[in-house]
């Protein structure tokens, strides 16, 4: 029963992929099991909580799920990052309106009347810059920066409770976003096998490159994920996007950073900019919020996730829904049938798909010309052999209505393609006549059936990387 779920007719893959955060809901083989059964193709795991015992255990059961389903399944390690939040202290702390307002590292409000905070601020704000409490709740500017003491004004009334995160519009980091505490999970993710590592909190392309840099020495072969959720990264959107492997929409933060009626304009912006640069771009934050208490989403939840299936989004992601919610299962199945539903309705909005960056190139115009020839055949699929990946994220770039079957040798490859759009992955040793080979065996697995049309995509040296050069069609017999 297992592998039906990923040996299904060509006709029932969903194209926009889904991505579950695993938490104290969703902790045990077996729900793990039952989401990647309900639809899940990559499971997130937050880096601001448990520790490195719990993660191994999880990255197992989802490599054994993986294994049972015969379905490669993508891990996400989101990073922290410099994520800022008040420190402890009790009780809750009434702010009016015109209030001034002490911040230190590590302070005693008890007994000094200043705020604590978990980062020293006063390094990195200056005066006249924003500094938001409690996701916005509470808004302030910073009136002065005296020694270790950062002294603001309260532009509204509200209240403030212990660990409530900060948000800082206005402040440069300078490249400063990794922490100390990312660089020993960064080491642990080098070492246990994730396929992806979301950077949190990104401003510049810069801080993509710093972690690519130590991804590199300590030879990972993990892609980065840009989480655009800083008003400074909107700011550098497409340089940002040009160096990343791969971009995350992370709303709850970037609404806080600008204003929430700017987010669903840089949604747009992103996946556009996806297309161009042949770079997944993920949704994330509140797709189905309500569901965390609620056995039904919202009709705004519904019209979230067709709308980000109709401008072409890679994939979605449920945070809070699987990891702490009461439904989670549940939560993944309705995601997959408004994903179906929406991607079958033929509404993919075709002004939103841009012409990629490498169009003149020889593998970009291999790719333009993949997809011409597939809508004009009206094939049942594109099967593409693929070493590194790059065929199967050019050809997805494009935004075929076509499912695209990626065949590779690389176990980290096919567990990567997981989140592309229309892609489906399997592993198969290098071998001549490696799609031609696979297209048979699809066939005997009731994958593809006799008198479907296929387009195989190959090279003359099956295995190495960037020789693809053959397009073949194929009537099944």
């Amino acid at each position: 029963m297992e592998h039906q779920i990923h040996l299904e007719p060509i006709k029932k893959y969903h194209y926009t992929k889904i991505i579950a955060t695993i938490g104290p809901a969703t902790h045990s083989y077996e729900v793990v099991l039952h989401m990647v059964q309900a639809g899940v193709d990559g499971i997130r795991i937050n880096f601001s909580h448990g520790n490195d015992e719990e993660r191994k255990e999880q990255i197992g059961w989802v490599r054994k799920a993986s294994k049972e389903t015969g379905k490669p399944i993508a891990i996400i390690q989101d990073l922290q990052g410099p994520k800022i939040r008040l420190g402890d202290f009790d009780g809750v702390v009434t702010v009016q309106a015109g209030q001034s307002l002490r911040f230190r590292y590590g302070a005693d409000y008890e007994r000094e009347g200043t705020l604590p905070v978990q980062y020293d601020l006063s390094k990195k704000v200056k005066r006249g810059e924003r500094l938001y409490l409690y996701d916005g709740k509470v808004r302030t500017v910073v009136s002065s920066v005296k020694d270790d003491v950062v002294h603001a004004r309260a532009e509204n009334d509200g209240i403030l409770i212990s660990r409530k995160g900060i948000n800082l519009p206005d402040t440069d980091f300078e490249g400063d976003i990794l922490t100390k505490k990312d660089k020993q999970d960064i080491v642990f993710g080098s070492e246990n096998d994730v396929d992806y590592v979301a950077l949190s909190f990104v401003q510049t392309a810069d801080d993509i490159e710093q972690l690519r840099v130590l991804l590199d020495n300590l030879g990972s072969t993990a892609k980065i994920i840009a989480k655009i959720e800083t008003k400074a990264a909107t700011e550098q959107l497409e340089a940002i996007v040009a160096v990343a492997d791969a971009t995350m929409v992370a709303r709850g933060d970037l609404a806080v950073e600008t204003e929430a009626e700017f987010v669903p304009v840089f949604q747009r912006k992103i996946v556009t900019l996806g297309m161009k640069y042949d770079k997944p771009t993920i949704i994330a934050t509140q797709m189905m919020a309500s569901m965390t208490e609620s056995p039904e989403p919202t009709r705004a939840e519904v019209n979230d996730i067709a709308t980000a299936v109709f401008i072409g989004a890679d994939a979605v992601m449920l945070s809070d829904e699987t990891a702490a919610g009461k439904h989670p299962i549940k939560a993944v199945q309705i995601m997959e049938r408004v994903i179906k539903h929406a991607q079958e309705s033929g509404l993919l909005n075709s002004s939103y798909v841009t012409e990629s960056i490498d169009s003149h190139t020889k593998q970009g115009a291999i790719s333009s010309a993949i997809i011409t020839l597939a809508d004009s055949l009206g094939v049942s699929a594109i099967v593409a052999e693929t070493k590194s990946g790059a065929t199967a994220f050019k050809i997805s770039s494009r935004r075929s209505h076509h499912p695209i079957i990626a065949v590779t040798s690389v176990a980290r490859v096919a567990q990567q393609l997981a989140l592309v759009y229309s892609v489906k992955s399997f592993i198969r040793k290098d071998e001549h006549l490696q799609a031609q080979k696979f297209t048979d065996w699809l066939k005997t697995q009731n994958v593809l059936k006799k008198g479907d049309v296929v387009i195989t995509v190959s090279g003359q040296h099956p295995g190495v990387v960037g020789t693809t050069d053959t397009i073949k069609v194929r009537a099944i017999e």
